[in-house]
């Protein structure tokens, strides 16, 4: 029985009738041709993580296989700081699984996602999409697993203050039109987003709102559905690249700064984890988590100081890792609970039949198996991650959890199940291991730990000294101190880097 695409929102899957996996060269000069498209982009990520652009005015049916075929030269000294000028020429080469229309070109364009070579045609080693695709192969050489990703991408839409269907500060949680004023651009956003092949999960408004200097902050958030790590992340980078241009094209801003302002929700990039063998969940079994599930959450615990250095990559990350405001502080994991690090969130593990049943009393519930929807989510990262090294980052701390010895006494040591900023739990949170509080200690973590990354060949050494580097130029060692003391405002850390990621 073929598939059917009739309700696939992926515009070339849908003409093609093939998933973006199987799309081949000739599947892309196909649709070229009988869709008057005009335009090739070719798209890759900066060392600032967001999509550089590089355009093709097709001029024939021989141009089009040529650029599909060779791909392009860039200047790869301009893209990472950490690449010599004198060694800098790079091709960039189209992955044609991840073709889209691009849905905003007055010309007619598709899109496509490209990879790094260097001038010998090898994979450029220290490239962030690499590095993502090699920590998934060491990863599955240790384990026999797959792993799969999912983001919680939330952001704020900035617009001048209304005087109508206002609602109470920091209380915008799952708020409807019309006292949410996003709801249009979010839900435009997700119907492109699907469109280029992004897998959504939902979108919804967020906690944060409030107003400041006659603007209006209001927070929103797309969550995603887990797929294979390396489409997790092309997606987000996507989908991060569409928010912006609508946000451009209402005519209002949009933020993934991490914190806008002291007291406010700050935005997450919250990243949910899973495990699988065979096409199913290897993290969960008879509705408990599985050693494979404590394993790699013992790797994520051991190596979160260093991971914040791929997630938290400014000093305004460290504003909103604070108490109080549902961001992880102390290296903990729990059920449900937000104020940890690691969370293991409801899963269908129980009732979900009943509950089925009880919502619906005419229907015939039958016996389902919910193992699929339990994830593990690591909470501190955020927009200014570089998503393909945070996820490849996350690989490498899930098959470290499986290579320590103690892992699975290492993970029960850490499971808490109250709230640690709670004054009556305070010897729980004292016998914990913190989060750096700063880029500068989130260097000296990365430096400690580097050994790790670099195990397999997965992360370049200089690419470890590089973003070593990068952070260690923020001076933000006593950043805290300098705000007390008001030598430097929030405001001013804010809107230095509020385009970040």
């Amino acid at each position: 029985m073929n598939p059917d695409y009739s309700l696939n929102p992926h515009v070339l899957a849908r003409y093609l009738q093939k998933e973006p996996k199987n799309f081949t060269k000739e599947d892309i000069i196909r649709y070229v041709r009988e869709n008057d498209i005009e335009m090739i982009n070719f798209r890759y990520p900066g060392a600032d993580g967001r999509l550089k652009t590089l355009n093709f005015i097709i001029n024939s049916i021989e141009h089009l296989d040529n650029i599909l075929t060779c791909g392009e030269r860039v200047d790869g000294s301009s893209l990472f700081p950490y690449i010599e000028a004198g060694s800098s020429d790079l091709y960039v080469l189209p992955r044609y699984r991840t073709a889209f229309l691009n849905p905003f070109s007055q010309i007619p364009a598709v899109d496509i996602l490209c990879s790094f070579y260097t001038k010998d045609g090898k994979p450029l080693e220290m490239s962030p999409e690499y590095t993502m695709r090699k920590a998934h192969e060491a990863l599955r050489q240790v384990t026999g697993m797959e792993y799969e990703v999912m983001g919680e991408l939330e952001y704020y839409v900035v617009t001048e203050v209304e005087s109508y269907f206002d609602i109470p500060d920091q209380r915008g949680y799952h708020e409807s039109m019309p006292f949410c004023k996003g709801q249009e651009l979010r839900e435009l956003a997700m119907k492109y987003i699907a469109s280029t092949g992004g897998l959504i999960k939902y979108g919804h408004s967020e906690v944060g709102n409030f107003t400041l200097d006659c603007q209006s902050y209001e927070q929103n958030e797309i969550e995603f559905l887990p797929t294979r790590m390396e489409d997790a992340a092309d997606q987000l980078m996507i989908a991060k690249w569409i928010l912006r241009t609508l946000a451009h094209e209402y005519g209002v801003d949009l933020t993934f700064a991490p914190k806008i302002t002291v007291g406010k929700a700050g935005s997450g990039l919250h990243i949910h984890t899973r495990l699988s063998k065979d096409g199913k969940n290897a993290m969960v079994e008879n509705g408990k988590l599985t050693d494979n599930a404590l394993k790699a959450i013992a790797g994520y615990l051991d190596l979160a100081p260093s991971l914040t250095a791929f997630g938290n990559t400014n000093p305004t990350s460290y504003l909103r890792l604070v108490p109080h405001q549902e961001a992880p502080t102390n290296i903990c994991w729990g059920d449900r609970n937000r104020s940890v690090l690691v969370r293991v969130p409801l899963g269908w593990t129980s009732g979900a039949t009943y509950m089925m049943r009880d919502a619906n009393p005419l229907e015939r519930v039958e016996e389902h198996d919910y193992s699929n929807k339990q994830t593990v989510e690591f909470r501190c990262p955020d927009g200014s991650a570089d998503v393909y090294l945070l996820i490849a980052g996350l690989a490498v701390a899930a098959r470290h959890g499986f290579e320590m010895k103690n892992a699975l006494q290492y993970a029960r040591e850490r499971y808490v199940d109250v709230n640690i900023f709670d004054d009556a739990n305070k010897a729980i949170a004292d016998r914990l291991s913190h989060l750096p509080t700063s880029c500068h200690e989130s260097a000296l973590c990365l430096e400690q730990q580097r050994t790790v990354y670099e195990e397999y060949g997965v992360f370049a050494p200089a690419l470890i000294d590089g973003l070593i580097a990068s952070l260690r130029k923020f001076n933000d060692a006593d950043l805290r101190e300098q705000l007390k003391n008001e030598d430097i405002s929030v405001e001013e850390l804010v809107e230095k880097y509020y385009y970040c990621g």
